[in-house]
């Protein structure tokens, strides 16, 4: 593939763009191609490749790109009507009437215009509603780029993640690790009555895909509840993709207190969202002290975007379709593990999946996952799979990252850059775009 126009585009970033790009996971090596449009299942870069995506624009394109047409129409129609007017419109409500409708923990929801602002927000809400400090968050877990997360360490010893942030900042956090049930009590029995709160991806979507072992986010509900802290569930990559309208919350059968959302809830324009139970909710500005306010939230555009996006979801039958073809492809990428890669694990579910590089398997495969871990105690991978964030750190992801990708990307099919990102199938993938997949995977792997 020629890049030479993608390769002259960075070199005019680099001088106006810190690093060359808007956001760090694009800043691939030895230098990303930049897309000039959409088309479907595919993104064309400026140099005229055409690749298979399944990077989605890291979740929210659960169509591809191409808007079906009543979504279209609506964007087209509220734009053309002005960008925006600094008063409620009729579209934000039916669009919070909607998501109230269908996912379990939702009662009242409030918009804002991003994940980051959504978790930050919700952080806040949490403390107000509990008059209580400390926040608990899984090591690796991902809630946006906000000082309450960006941290790293064990209980007791928390130190902030990047420069910038002050240490008593990190002081408040307390990371644990993903499916860990001892550490989870040993923190409540400590700090029990100064938790304002759980916070947590009901699935780890930013580093690999893991997901729950048996019983850990019933767990979570059951000792949230017994020390008055709140329960939330980051949904802002599974929210409206795992589990469908209901969310990972339904598909798991655990209901938090309060949920984050982003991405697919705004149709693929810049959103986020908190929602839960309408009197914890309330205690946001103006019926409530915890301030909370922002100049674009529920941008008319976005919301009849997000809006229209999960009425043809509920319409049509978008989860089937993608559902299928995601267990198609993690299916066929088992198989060519088994085979090519065996140390390698298979993640995700619903239209999610990912290849963890991991380092060590068992000798016999039989009657493991064939789809995508499940975190199934009787799989032979059981003690191999990832089950938190370290696992996923301690795989081969340099290998991924400067080889497989490469690699893929040259056969054109476009992964997300790094280990630890999540992909996603869309309902403008074909049975044919699986199979052109997997024979790439094939050769590559």
């Amino acid at each position: 593939m020629n890049h030479d126009e993608s390769r002259s585009l960075y070199d005019r970033a680099l001088s106006v763009i810190p690093g060359g790009v808007n956001s760090s996971v694009r800043a691939t090596r030895p230098y990303p191609f930049f897309v000039e449009r959409g088309d479907g299942a595919h993104v064309v870069d400026a140099d005229g490749n055409r690749y298979l995506d399944y990077a989605m624009g890291y979740g929210p394109l659960l169509y591809g790109h191409d808007m079906p047409d009543p979504v279209r129409s609506a964007v087209q129609s509220h734009a053309s009507e002005g960008p925006m007017y600094g008063a409620p419109t009729e579209v934000e409500v039916e669009h919070a009437e909607f998501v109230a409708r269908h996912v379990p923990s939702v009662e009242m929801i409030r918009f804002v215009n991003s994940g980051t602002e959504a978790t930050v927000s919700a952080v806040r809400l949490a403390r107000g509603y509990t008059g209580r400090d400390k926040i608990v968050v899984m090591q690796g877990g991902y809630h946006g780029a906000q000082e309450s997360t960006l941290v790293e360490g064990e209980p007791g010893d928390v130190h902030p993640s990047t420069s910038g942030i002050p240490e008593s900042f990190a002081e408040q956090t307390i990371p644990v690790p993903f499916n860990d049930f001892e550490t989870i009590n040993q923190v409540f029995e400590a700090h029990g009555e100064d938790i304002a709160a759980v916070l947590t991806e009901p699935i780890l979507g930013n580093n690999g895909i893991v997901l729950p072992v048996d019983g850990y986010l019933e767990h979570l509900r059951d000792v949230t509840e017994e020390h008055g802290s709140l329960l939330v569930f980051d949904e802002v990559i599974t929210g409206f993709r795992v589990g469908g309208l209901q969310c990972a919350q339904g598909k798991f059968g655990v209901t938090p207190d309060v949920t984050t959302f982003g991405k697919i809830i705004g149709g693929g324009f810049p959103v986020g969202a908190v929602g839960g139970k309408s009197e914890i909710l309330e205690q946001f500005s103006p019926s409530g002290p915890v301030f909370q306010s922002g100049t674009f939230s529920g941008h008319p555009v976005t919301m009849a975007a997000g809006y229209e996006y999960l009425k043809f979801a509920a319409e049509n039958d978008v989860y089937e379709h993608v559902n299928r073809l995601g267990e198609k492809l993690r299916r066929g990428i088992t198989d060519i593990v088994e085979d090519q890669a065996p140390s390698y694990t298979v993640v995700g579910t619903d239209s999610m999946f990912k290849t963890i590089f991991t380092r060590g398997g068992p000798p016999d495969l039989d009657g493991a996952c064939e789809a995508g871990c499940e975190q199934r105690p009787d799989c032979p991978r059981y003690e191999h799979c990832p089950k938190d964030a370290s696992d996923i750190a301690d795989a081969e992801t340099e290998r991924w990252e400067r080889i497989f990708w490469q690699e893929m990307k040259e056969r054109g099919i476009f992964l997300t850059a790094n280990q630890f990102e999540s992909q996603f199938v869309s309902y403008a993938h074909t049975d044919e775009d699986i199979e052109e997949t997997l024979e790439a995977y094939k050769e590559v792997l």
